[in-house]
């Protein structure tokens, strides 16, 4: 007989199975994740190891919807000043009228001169016509510290340093032709007063009077401009007063040393941006003329000059050439006098681009600037240092190990950013340098001028040197051979173009280092969406200043440091830490824990509750899909709620499979999270197959046991509410148990939560079936009174349980015996204590955890290790073929 109203029947089934079913993926699931990851994320800000001393500032993830990617990161794009570098700069060395000025040396200098002495003191056969040999007498060798082969720090600092630091913030020129007005003495006075008038009225900085001290402090747009403010006042030129029209200065330009107040008239004021990569401000001085005084970057302000201010340009532009060959910071100064009819004409054309109200605005200003930046005179240029942060080397070459690429991106010059990457190991001696530039050198011969190119000339340029260097990588047969790639902002521009970015993407992709000069903020987070989309794999951007925030958007993780140029990254980041060190601990120990966590907690949330769920359709198929279910409605509800949700949330939350210290110690283990080991098909199967086994085991061997059997003493057999409560026995220790069987770290609290939840099932089964047969109904003292006595009950429980967990037990006992995992081989180790009483296979093993890399300090060892043992090498064949001759 066909039953009336199928729709409304079929729809009442379907709402009846969605009720049922729902179990399979419940709302604890989301509930339990974002548990989890709110409690990792208080784990990484509460994290005493990433805290700051210095500065009191911890690390603070500013999302908890990334913590697992933290473990799965593949490129890092970084940014050099203030990320990789102090952001603190000393103002070290000038060059004024042609002239070269300071002898104090940077960081990188005196690492040079560290190797040079190490190489020495090893008595390197390959240095004995060595120059510097026979100048060993210059170099002051007792203010350098040995070095150890294998000490893990390239930044050099001399014994005593803590002595020998600068007195003064920001300066540390050391050059007695330009102190105490010494400079009066100097060839070319006009000019030095001209350089050093512009250090002091060329800026936009606001000075704050010190009371104590009586000298001022400066409130500046950027570290660089505060550095020369305070070189500006040790030359005797002191920024000391600003008003809306006017900055006052006090100068002393005499032998006597006489202080005079000077004051100019600001006339107009052209800001620094990123694109223009110059500032500069039209003042009036006290006789009446009018001056422009310009500050920027060498390759804007050279193509500025006029005919007649290049006569210091070549000896400035070798001068700047040195200095980023040393890694210092460079600008150039210069100036225009202006007449007064001139400069009327030119401000009439401003004001009307300032008043302008509309979209163009900045194009107008822009146009009617550049205007009045042409024709200038080169006085000179600054260098000044930006140091390395602390731990930098140590942290890239940590990052290196766990098979991370690291690429830098800049807006300094070419040979300032080579310099830094030699210092924190992303360069090394021997590694093959492919630079693609634009330069003229690269340019065939029949070509009349480089600069007369079309674009798609200059394109088709590029593209070559692409092309040509991607070939000689296919074709380098040496395995141990390392590629740079090393462009400029220039040459990236057409580099990111449509039909060029996959090729470069691809010549990126084969070098160990990339390193991106003379970039503007676009640029950066044009490069990270390249890399992002083009390797389709997790990039983390790290920068620390308003023209990071685009690529820190732009990247699936941005990490912001928390230093002197704002908080604008910080704003703008999903994790924020104070130094780019902390980034180590970051990625290799929280981004592993926290990838592995939730990635065995989603799985055995499919495992647990596949197991569950399938026990009620089985059920269901038995009773013709009726509805009806083999458990109490109060058995389902808390399920989910109390009796599983605490073991799986410890589970997300402390599990460790190897210590933190044990994860620095063998860095490859970081690998697990990009090949997404944890959480590819075939273990996501695994554990959904393990619940469908559960599932069977549980409800078809608890349905054959009870269902002929005599279940009481009077030989009656069990019920419904029997059966169901035996059967929700058996899933609720079969899940707790395979729970302690995955984790591999435990505290008092996962047993708490483990055992707890057992115990906790008993004690609501008691409690429900102690209230009125109204409110318990068929579990009515049905612990106490019909399952409590019965053996059956008990031994169904124990077999159904170690039923469920043996293949799970045999499985990972033959793994970890014949196909061992790399943390396994570490968790026997550490178990049978290997790591204390034999320290050699120790350090042996944890010499392989490491990801072959071309990259970081332990790269530059290996490459001595291996010219050494060639040299060796070579020196025993000669010594073969010698033997003969003398027998």
């Amino acid at each position: 007989m066909i039953p009336r109203h199928l729709e409304w029947l079929g729809m009442s089934h379907l709402i009846t199975a969605l009720i049922l079913y729902g179990y399979l993926i419940p709302i604890s699931l989301y509930v339990s994740i974002e548990v989890v990851k709110v409690l990792q994320a208080t784990f990484i800000n509460q994290d005493i190891l990433m805290y700051d001393e210095e500065t009191g500032t911890p690390a603070d993830a500013r999302t908890s919807n990334l913590n697992e990617e933290l473990g799965q990161v593949d490129t890092i794009l970084s940014d050099k000043t203030g990320t990789l570098t102090c952001n603190q700069m000393d103002f070290l060395k000038c060059s004024i009228a042609g002239t070269q000025y300071g002898a104090s040396s940077s960081e990188v200098e005196l690492a040079a001169a560290k190797q040079i002495a190490s190489d020495l003191e090893d008595g390197d056969s390959d240095l004995s016509n060595f120059p510097l040999r026979h100048r060993k007498a210059q170099v002051s060798w007792e203010n350098i510290d040995k070095v150890d082969e294998i000490e893990l720090e390239t930044v050099v600092t001399s014994k005593g340093d803590e002595d020998q630091k600068h007195a003064i913030k920001g300066f540390g020129f050391e050059d007695d032709r330009l102190m105490n007005c010494n400079w009066l003495q100097e060839p070319n006075v006009d000019d030095i007063l001209l350089f050093f008038r512009i250090l002091a009225v060329c800026h936009t900085a606001i000075p704050e009077l010190n009371e104590e001290t009586g000298g001022f402090t400066y409130e500046a747009e950027s570290p660089d401009e505060g550095s020369f403010l305070v070189a500006a006042r040790e030359f005797g030129f002191e920024f000391c007063r600003r008003t809306q029209s006017s900055i006052f200065t006090r100068e002393r330009i005499s032998a006597s040393g006489q202080v005079v107040e000077r004051e100019y008239k600001l006339l107009n004021l052209l800001d620094f941006t990123s694109k223009r990569k110059r500032m500069s401000v039209i003042v009036r001085d006290e006789e009446g003329q009018i001056f422009l005084l310009c500050k920027g970057a060498d390759s804007i302000i050279f193509d500025r000059l006029s005919k007649n201010g290049k006569a210091y340009l070549e000896a400035t532009t070798k001068h700047l050439n040195d200095y980023g060959e040393t890694g210092l910071r460079t600008l150039a100064l210069s100036y225009r006098r202006l007449e007064e009819k001139e400069y009327s004409d030119w401000n009439n054309e401003f004001q009307k681009a300032k008043a302008a109200v509309g979209a163009d605005r900045e194009a107008m200003l822009e146009r009617v600037s550049d205007i009045m930046e042409k024709e200038l005179i080169l006085v000179g240029a600054t260098a000044i240092e930006d140091k390395l942060q602390k731990g930098v080397p140590q942290c890239i070459d940590k990052l290196a190990q766990a098979g991370l690429k690291i690429w830098v991106l800049t807006g300094d010059k070419m040979e300032t950013a080579i310099n830094i990457g030699f210092s924190c190991s992303l360069l090394r001696q021997g590694m093959k340098q492919i630079c693609i530039t634009t330069n003229s050198d690269s340019v065939s011969n029949d070509t009349k001028q480089f600069f007369c190119l079309t674009p798609q000339a200059i394109k088709d340029n590029i593209l070559n040197q692409i092309t040509n260097a991607t070939q000689m990588i296919k074709l380098e047969k040496d395995p141990h051979a390392a590629f740079a790639l090393i462009i400029d902002g220039k040459t990236l521009t057409y580099a990111l173009e449509d039909d060029v970015k996959l090729q470069f993407l691809g010549l990126a992709v084969d070098c160990a280092s990339v390193i991106c000069c003379r970039v503007s903020p676009k640029q950066k987070a044009l490069v990270v969406r390249l890399v992002k989309q083009g390797t389709g794999k997790t990039t983390l951007a790290i920068g620390d200043g308003a023209n990071d925030v685009g690529m820190i958007q732009e990247a699936d993780i941005g990490v912001g440091i928390s230093g002197v140029e704002g908080m604008q990254a910080v704003m703008a980041s999903d994790f924020s830490i104070a130094q780019f060190r902390f980034l180590e601990r970051l990625l290799v120990v929280h981004g592993h824990w926290c990838y592995k966590r939730i990635a065995q907690m989603i799985c055995y949330f499919f495992y647990k509750n596949i197991a569950f769920g399938l026990t009620i359709f089985y059920f269901e198929a038995y009773t013709g899909f009726s509805g009806q279910s083999v458990y109490d409605d109060w058995y389902m509800i808390l399920f989910n709620v109390c009796l599983t949700s605490l073991p799986v949330i410890s589970l997300g939350v402390f599990e460790q499979d190897v210590s933190s210290e044990v994860c620095l110690q063998f860095p490859a283990l970081y690998q697990q999270g990009p090949k997404n080991l944890f959480f590819d098909w075939y273990r996501i199967l695994g554990w959904m197959a393990n619940g469908l086994y559960s599932s069977v085991v549980i409800f078809f061997g608890t349905v054959l046991i009870f269902y002929e059997q005599a279940f009481r003493v009077d030989g009656q057999t069990s019920d419904l509410a029997s059966l169901g409560t035996t059967m929700f026995t058996c899933i609720i220790w079969a899940v707790n148990c395979q729970i302690s069987l995955t984790m591999s770290h435990f505290t008092w609290i996962q047993h708490l939560f483990i055992w707890g939840s057992i115990v906790t099932w008993y004690l609501f089964l008691m409690m429900y079936g102690a209230l009125s047969p109204n409110l318990s109904h068929s579990a009515y003292h049905l612990l106490i009174e019909a399952l409590g006595p019965a053996p059956i009950y008990w031994a169904t429980t124990l077999l159904a349980t170690v039923a469920c967990i043996l293949p799970y037990l045999v499985h990972i006992s033959f793994q970890r015996c014949f196909s061992p995992m790399d943390h396994h081989i570490i968790q026997e180790i550490k178990h049978y204590k290997k790591d204390i009483e034999d320290q050699s296979m120790w350090v042996r093993e944890s010499s392989k955890a490491r990801q072959e890399t071309k990259i970081g300090f332990t790269a530059r060892v290996e490459a001595k290790i291996r010219q050494l043992k060639g040299k060796l090498h070579k020196k025993q064949s000669f010594l073969n073929i010698l033997s003969p001759v003398r027998t």
